[in-house]
């Protein structure tokens, strides 16, 4: 075999000259795109790390909270059962009071007719009349030996 003529190896030579550099471009170029996945990689990173101490932090604040809301729960519920407590206490004494308003105008009525029958004063001692019939008992009740106490009025108990 000959040899390849001078223009063919220069051709070749060139051929292999910018298959060199396009190979060195692209190894330039994947050089780079790997510091750049290398960089984003650790920007990733440091920002996964970021999110999962405030996730940490989150979680943390959300446990305080129950744990402060459940204390004022516990509070709230321990207020309530003094609550009850006290109205159970209270009750009776509500009760008595509702019936002295109920009781309080006939009672009102009765002390004014005592007060009248005050103002009015004792039977003068010689009134020709006498001392009149026996007053009945108003409960329709005869005391023990038939006969009631004449009333007497004027005095203060």
């Amino acid at each position: 075999m000959s040899a390849p003529p001078a223009l063919q190896i220069r051709e070749a030579n060139a051929h292999l000259a910018a298959v060199h550099r396009r190979a060195a471009e692209l190894e330039a170029r994947l050089d780079a795109a790997e510091r750049t996945v290398r960089a984003q990689a650790e920007r990733l990173a440091r920002h996964d790390q970021q999110l999962r101490a405030a996730l940490d932090e989150l979680g943390g604040a959300k446990d305080r909270e129950i744990a402060a809301l459940r204390e004022q729960l516990l509070t709230a519920e321990a207020a309530v059962r003094q609550r009850d407590e006290l109205i159970r206490q209270l009750q009776p004494r509500a009760e008595l009071l509702q019936d002295i308003c109920r009781r309080r105008p006939p009672l009102a009525a009765l002390l004014a007719a005592l007060a009248e029958a005050e103002r009015l004063g004792p039977l003068p001692a010689g009134d020709p009349a006498g001392p009149g019939p026996p007053l009945a008992n108003s409960a329709g009740e005869e005391p023990a030996g038939g006969h009631l106490q004449p009333a007497v009025f004027g005095t203060t108990v």
